[in-house]
C-alpha cells in the first residue's frame, strides 16, 4: 500500500499563495486518482481536488479558478497550487490515493497545516 507524506503548508496572508506536494512511497502511474483533502476545526474533511491518470480534474466549488492540481507520474508527487487564498482555507491539508475507480482513499499522511490570517 503506497504511503504519502504532505508538505509544504504553513501561515500566509489572505491572497496569498502556498504550493503543497505530496510524495509517495512507491509508483502512482497505475494509481486511478490522487486527491487532495482538507479539515478545518469542527468541520467533516472535505475532498478538495482529484486528479485521475489520464489527467482528469475535479475541484470542490469553493476552489474553483483558485487552485490546482497536477500529478507527476515520473517524480511519484501530486501538488496542489493554492492562490487568493482566503480565511476559510485554513485547515488540515491531507493528500490520498483512489487505487481503483470507486473504492475509498487510502494511504493518508499526517498532513499539513496551512493557516491564512492578516
Amino acid at each position: 500500500q503506497v504511503q504519502l507524506v504532505e508538505s509544504g503548508g504553513g501561515l500566509v496572508q489572505p491572497g496569498g499563495s502556498l504550493r503543497l506536494s505530496c510524495t509517495a512511497s512507491g509508483s502512482i502511474s497505475r494509481i486511478y486518482a490522487m486527491g487532495w483533502f482538507r479539515q478545518a476545526p469542527g468541520k467533516q474533511r472535505e475532498l478538495v481536488a482529484y486528479i485521475t491518470n489520464n489527467g482528469r480534474t475535479d475541484y470542490t466549488e469553493s476552489v474553483k479558478g483558485r487552485f490546482t492540481i497536477s500529478r507527476d507520474n515520473a517524480k511519484n508527487t501530486v501538488s496542489l497550487q493554492m492562490s487568493s487564498l482566503n480565511l476559510e482555507d485554513t485547515a488540515v491539508y491531507s493528500c490520498a490515493a483512489q487505487l481503483v475507480y470507486g473504492t475509498e482513499y487510502s494511504g493518508w499522511g499526517q498532513g499539513t497545516q496551512v493557516t491564512v490570517s492578516s
